[in-house]
């Protein structure tokens, strides 16, 4: 309640409510009114003032008017100050510490973000390294060639930039709808138009000033010899990375190392003069130093090619190394397009990847086997009838002849199927195997070539009954060419086998050289083993099937073969009968090899023969060879090697001048017979 006031009444703070007042009773008319008598209030002592307080019930709050609670009365801003300050410090704050967080510690992404739509980066591919013959001359190089690309954001009418370009790059209807598709790409900012165009055809497009086409260079790939080594020096795809051969062998060596180059450009994608520049040079790769001669490659190729085009054969190979050093002078693989008649450079290298059964030249191993083993010598006679039954199948010499002693040399010289199954039969299967795997048939060689093939080998256990008639004449196994020549050259090189090199350094960026290691030698049969060979193998040309090999001055060894070519289907014959490759494989001079060369005729028709159809190529090839590398004929007729049989039956050894003769047979006689086995028949070369 609200205390009293001084004179009894209602205390201050509140309006007492009026008393009600009596009416007063109408007055008549003539009759004067009553006085009122006056009331005095009684002295009393005057009260003391209350002390005021606040008001307890809250104020009406209009809309829009804070009410006074929150905001504080009117008339004390110090409260109202010292809020907006901490609120002021509080965005401060806020602000302070995002700024340091863009700033200091989270701002990379942002900066990336913008450096990205600011700065361009363009790669620089590497030039590709040069590959060259062993003279040093180019058979590959990359030169610089604009390519034609686009800023799709910069066209302004792709439909008609399209067309315009199209006319000038000789463009498909398609290929321009597809032009045009990759100009009006949204978003895109790079798109390829042509790539690596000529410098005439680059001008053209030039010349037509269009809006958002630019250029830049790109290496390409160019054979200034044309085709020649095409199957060795292998293809290189659109983007310069190799695809074949040694192109793909060495790709990683080649290719070397791509720059970049950074742009600053404005929104509109222009480049900002003045602007950042960076530049990050490519390194360019290595170059190879191949062991092929260009000239040589050249002879091989003209020479092989011809005798295709003259046999109508299917295709050929051909290989010319230095059996000393392994190094291959020139590496051939043709084949003759069944409709024009063409012969052209293939791009698979066969002589690698590509296996044959090697016939008759394969009867060298056989008979190596069974000197290095003891069991016979060049002078050891057999008897040798001109047909031999091996299990369920009767093999046969190419002439009939009668039953006679036969020389290991006269043997080789003849091809003697017959006799070369019984030397087999006298090392037996696992021997045989033994030596075949020794002079690195069934085994990949130390080139490492892309698909390189390791050949067919039976394993002994497998050897079915004909084997033992089949495998010792070449048929029922398969090797490469590459392989059958090193086999070669382990006769030339003293009976060691030295691995194949075609790469003979790679030369980097500061021109430093570095020799490319093929493998270490190893030693297959003894020196004078492969020196009796080596006099047998010349007597082949002199005397025997190779006479078409040899070379006026020189004394010539080799070996020739002719060989049943299996069908896809399995066997040997269909409708059109038997099918042949025909084989010589040899080196020169004998005394003192210097060249290996073997010749390879796939399918040739009418004269089916190694003798006759490719020892001719190998000698046009010798001599050419000799000539270019300068091998000069040995001054004096070396002697033939010993014969320990014919020493011991006191036998000599006749020499005359220019050629090299082997020791003539004696009366060390292996009798007729054998053991049984089967096999296919070799024609003999």
């Amino acid at each position: 309640m609200t205390p009293p006031g001084p004179s009894g009444g209602p205390g201050r703070g509140r309006r007492p409510s009026p008393r009600p007042t009596p009416r007063p009773a109408p007055r008549q008319r003539g009759v004067a009114a009553p006085s009122r008598p006056v009331r005095r209030r009684p002295d009393r002592a005057p009260a003391r003032r209350p002390e005021r307080r606040p008001r307890r019930h809250p104020r009406p709050v209009r809309a829009g008017v804070a009410p006074t609670w929150l905001i504080g009365r009117p008339g004390r801003p110090r409260r109202r100050l010292a809020i907006a300050l901490v609120a002021l410090l509080a965005g401060f704050a806020a602000v302070t510490a995002r700024l340091v967080d863009l700033q200091a510690l989270g701002g990379h992404e942002y900066t990336a973000f913008g450096a990205s739509q600011r700065f361009q980066q363009i790669a620089l591919p590497a030039d590709r390294g040069s590959i060259f013959d062993r003279n040093g001359n180019d058979l590959a190089i990359s030169i610089p060639q604009r390519t034609v690309w686009a800023d799709p954001r910069l066209v302004e009418d792709p439909q008609a930039t399209a067309a315009a370009l199209g006319e000038v790059l000789d463009l498909e209807p398609d290929e321009v709808a597809e032009v045009a598709a990759r100009l009006g790409r949204e978003g895109s900012k790079f798109a390829y138009v042509a790539r690596r165009v000529s410098d005439e055809t680059a001008d053209a497009v030039a010349a037509l000033e269009l809006p958002g086409i630019f250029f830049m260079d790109e290496p390409k790939r160019f054979t200034p010899a044309g085709d020649l080594a095409r199957s060795v020096l292998g293809q290189v795809g659109v983007d310069n990375e190799g695809l074949s051969g040694l192109e793909l062998q060495y790709d990683e060596l080649l290719t070397g190392e791509p720059g970049e180059l950074i742009v600053e450009k404005d929104p509109e994608g222009r480049t900002i003069p003045g602007g950042e520049r960076e530049l990050e040079p490519a390194i360019r790769g290595d170059d190879l130093v191949l062991t092929i001669d260009r000239s040589m490659q050249f002879e091989t190729e003209r020479a092989l090619a011809a005798q295709i085009a003259a046999k109508r054969a299917d295709g050929g190979v051909a290989i010319v190394s230095n059996p000393r050093t392994g190094e291959i002078l020139a590496l051939a693989n043709l084949a003759r397009d069944p409709e024009t008649g063409e012969v052209v450079a293939v791009g698979n290298n066969m002589a690698l990847t590509q296996v044959y059964e090697p016939g008759s030249v394969n009867k060298v191993i056989t008979v190596a086997a069974a000197l290095e083993e003891g069991l016979v010598s060049p002078s050891t006679e057999i008897v040798v009838p001109d047909h031999l039954q091996v299990a369920d199948h009767l093999f046969t010499d190419h002439s009939p002849h009668p039953t006679e002693p036969w020389s290991v040399t006269k043997i080789l010289s003849e091809s003697s199927n017959v006799g070369t199954i019984k030397l087999a039969q006298m090392l037996g299967k696992e021997r045989l195997d033994e030596y075949i795997r020794r002079f690195g048939l069934g085994s990949k060689t130390a080139l490492d070539f892309p698909n390189e093939s390791a050949g067919i080998l039976l394993d002994p256990d497998d050897y079915s009954g004909t084997s033992m008639g089949s495998i010792p004449l070449g048929q029922g196994i398969s090797v490469t060419a590459m392989q059958m020549l090193f086999a070669y050259n382990v006769i030339a090189n003293d009976g060691v086998y030295v691995p194949p090199k075609l790469v003979m350094e790679t030369v980097d960026v500061d021109g430093v050289a570095r020799p490319v290691d093929s493998g270490a030698p190893r030693r297959v049969v003894s020196e004078s083993t492969a020196a009796r060979l080596r006099d047998m193998l010349a007597n082949v040309v002199e005397e025997g099937t190779g006479t078409r090999g040899g070379i006026t001055g020189y004394s010539v060894a080799g070996k020739t073969g002719t060989a049943r070519k299996p069908l896809p289907t399995g066997g040997y014959q269909d409708a059109e009968g038997y099918h042949y490759i025909a084989t010589f494989a040899g080196f020169v001079p004998a005394e003192r090899p210097e060249l290996s060369i073997i010749v390879v005729i796939d399918e040739p028709t009418g004269d089916i023969y190694g003798g006759s159809v490719a020892a001719p190529v190998f000698a046009d090839l010798a001599q050419y060879g000799l000539l270019l590398f300068r091998i000069a004929p040995p001054l004096v007729a070396r002697e033939a090697a010993p014969d320990t049989a014919a020493a011991e039956a006191g036998a000599t050894t006749t020499t005359q001048p220019g050629r090299v003769r082997a020791a003539p047979a004696t009366s060390t006689t292996v009798p007729a017979g054998g053991s049984g086995g089967d096999g296919g028949t070799d024609p003999t070369g």
